[in-house]
């Protein structure tokens, strides 16, 4: 791979406050062989040469790749048919969902990305159904799609026993249904899922199949407390210590969520999966919208991470995460963008705007989220949620050469004062249009608006005469099925959160 020297006018290294960041002007990064062996002035470092590339121009801004620490799929549930519902419905109707050929389909999510800074993503597909063959497949796929691209990725095996349909047993749900609709659900829940131990032996393949691959690290998801049995959550925390491997789990991501916890188990969510020795560094939570000042007290404690799905949130009816005092209390918090940010994309430039935005009290001594703050999310906090750890996030000696270069020039164009801090102009100022390069372990997978491994028109093209074939009558089948049993699912839910709220 040799040694490229990439130049930049400022080079962002890494934050270091509130409102403080590690930044050197006319600034320059060594990389050898995919990782970074020298950071400082590029009047100095261009003397240590020769290299066998140069990369960046002193009207570019570098800083580390971002990380979009929850993701799940490529075509949009708005894409698929599924319009923004609240969650407990949304799941629902999505199940009624046309399949999408998983590598194409990740390749398009990737291309988004990509355009937007991100060089590692945290992938939690969706729970697939059986049998095992199928499920290991799509996920090599997946992967394969990333790899494709020259992205990291951090792999999630999904795990889930119970409760598929709604927040109860799947067959007691339906029983409640028309006659005419239980073998579709049944199809769809019950008959698709895999005995428990078989998600492990998956989990395991895709270990030794990618145990040499810097560029992909397999971990553990299991989907949430509501879909995992206590079985299957000491199962989780046995195997993450067993392999070293990180944990994401969604949790509290609703109020329904909440009250599901007091119902089934009289403590919180947090309090319940406590109990299995699950908090800790390992573990993500995802969401985490409805923690209680007492949930985040063990959770800071614990060193257990959270991961702000901010667009989401917002577009599910989720509710706003209580994001500032999860920085207070010095939680680390990564940001995700899980299926689509507010535009129905994958912009993560877009979504620090978000957060930024989202958590801006109106009194005038208020807490707010500093750019500062969201750009450590959407780097370094993101990162320590992956299997890559601490070897992603930051431009300092030792970590992999993982750099965006965008257009200093565009950001502040016509006029930008002197005075605005560059960490501010980046984060509320950059679009995807202003991304020039991307390098991923020392590779330049983005450069001129083009991608250089892959042909990203030849392949979208495809995806989209894939998906321009009529629907199969199967298809049709569960999309009329689930959309027939929506009235059900809200009477289930009704009075769900009175009936269990927290005491």
């Amino acid at each position: 791979m040799g040694n490229t020297l990439v130049r930049g006018r400022y080079v962002i290294r890494a934050v270091t406050g509130r409102d403080h960041v590690d930044m050197i002007e006319d600034g320059a990064v060594i990389v050898c062989d995919g990782v970074i062996c020298a950071v400082g002035r590029y009047e100095e470092l261009s003397r240590s040469g020769p290299f066998d590339k140069l990369v960046g121009t002193e009207n570019q801004v570098v800083f580390p790749g971002l990380v979009n620490a929850h993701h799940h799929i490529g075509l949009t549930p708005i894409q698929l048919g599924s319009p923004d519902l609240p969650l407990e419905l949304w799941i629902v109707d999505l199940m009624g969902a046309r399949a999408v050929d998983p590598y194409l389909d990740t390749l398009y999510s990737s291309f988004e990305l990509v355009r937007s800074g991100v060089t590692t993503v945290q992938h939690l597909p969706y729970p697939l159904p059986g049998p095992g063959k199928n499920i290991l497949q799509s996920a090599r796929q997946m992967i394969a799609a990333y790899k494709a691209v020259g992205m990291r990725v951090s792999y999630n095996q999904s795990i889930t026993d119970q409760n598929r349909i709604v927040y109860n047993d799947d067959e007691g749900f339906i029983s409640t249904l028309p006659e005419h609709l239980h073998d579709t659900f049944r199809e769809l829940s019950i008959d698709s899922a895999l005995p428990l131990e078989e998600y492990f032996d998956l989990f395991e393949a895709l270990l030794v199949d990618f145990e040499n691959d810097p560029l992909v690290a397999i971990q553990l998801a299991p989907d949430n407390l509501h879909w995992c049995s206590d079985r299957a959550l000491a199962r989780v925390q046995e195997m993450s210590q067993r392999h070293d491997v990180p944990l994401h789990m969604h949790l509290l991501e609703t109020p329904y969520q909440q009250a599901y916890s007091y119902k089934h188990f009289g403590c919180s969510a947090v309090e319940h999966i406590k109990e299995f020795g699950l908090l800790g560094p390992a573990l993500t939570l995802g969401h985490g919208v409805w923690l209680s000042d007492k949930d985040l007290s063990l959770v800071a404690e614990s060193g257990t991470r959270i991961c702000h799905n901010c667009s989401s949130n917002m577009r599910l009816r989720s509710g706003r995460a209580p994001l500032k005092a999860m920085l207070e209390q010095g939680i680390e918090v990564g940001i995700g963008i899980d299926e689509a940010g507010i535009n129905d994309d994958r912009d993560m430039l877009q979504e620090l705007r978000m957060v930024l935005n989202a958590h801006r009290d109106p009194k005038i001594e208020a807490y707010v989220p500093t750019p500062a703050e969201v750009f450590r999310m959407g780097t370094e906090y993101g990162a320590n949620t992956t299997g890559f750890g601490k070897h992603i996030g930051r431009i300092e000696q030792g970590c992999g050469a993982d750099l965006v270069l965008v257009d200093w020039d565009k950001i502040s164009f016509p006029y930008l004062d002197k005075d605005v801090p560059i960490i501010d102009a980046l984060v509320q100022r950059a679009r995807m249009r202003d991304v020039d390069a991307v390098m991923v372990n020392g590779e330049m997978i983005f450069e001129g608006g083009e991608f250089t491994r892959v042909d990203e028109t030849a392949l979208l093209a495809e995806l989209s005469r894939a998906m321009a074939v009529p629907p199969t009558e199967n298809d049709v089948r569960r999309r009329l099925a689930t959309r027939e049993a929506r009235p059900f699912v809200e009477a289930f839910y009704a009075n769900y959160i009175d009936t269990h709220r927290p005491a």
